[in-house]
């Protein structure tokens, strides 16, 4: 085996070396991206919520004047949320927005003239809407977060991750309470 056969395979095995390398960046970079991306998607579903809240409460409070705890749980919750930072404070946010909108909701069940109103009933489709894809844009951005967490836990993208600053991301927990069974009770 001459030199330059010695050079060139050594030369071949850098190029492929070099190659994978960039290949590897570019998927970190691209699924970093993918997981701001689904982030803001889950912004924008939650912006729209935040913006409903206010004009159900107002629609409710009309007919519920006595139930203001209620009121003043679903204003917090939403201001909660507002200010929340990071994936872990957003849920926990969010998880008290379900919950006190489910009050809110059964807050309605209670005034019949209410469950009626058209205002309300449009109100409470649209939320509904919104919170099927707040659902939908959490299990995406869960499952970007998932396959980037993996490869830069999987040797040997993990060089290349640390090398490059790349850091694992949080996912957008669930409530305990949503992970419940269900009670139907037909009496």
């Amino acid at each position: 085996m001459g030199f330059g056969l010695t050079v060139g395979i050594v030369v071949g095995i850098a190029i492929l070396i070099v190659i994978w390398v960039i290949a590897k960046y570019n998927q970190l970079v691209s699924l970093k991206n993918r997981i701001e991306n689904a982030w803001s998607q889950i912004d924008v579903q939650l912006k729209r919520r935040y913006d409903l809240i206010p004009n159900l409460v107002e629609t409710v409070k009309g007919y519920a004047k006595h139930e203001s705890e209620v009121f003043e749980n679903v204003t917090k919750a939403r201001n909660m949320a507002i200010n929340a930072s990071t994936p872990q404070e957003q849920g926990a946010a969010e998880n008290q927005i379900t919950g006190a909108l489910k009050s809110l909701f059964a807050v309605a069940e209670a005034y019949p003239e209410l469950k009626a109103n058209q205002n309300f009933l449009m109100l409470q489709e649209e939320i509904t809407g919104t919170e099927d894809k707040i659902r939908y844009a959490r299990q995406f951005y869960n499952d970007q977060v998932m396959l980037f967490n993996t490869l830069i836990q999987s040797f040997p993208a993990n060089m290349i991750a640390s090398n490059f600053g790349f850091r694992e991301h949080e996912y957008f927990p669930m409530d305990d309470e949503a992970r419940e069974n269900v009670k139907v009770d037909f009496t």
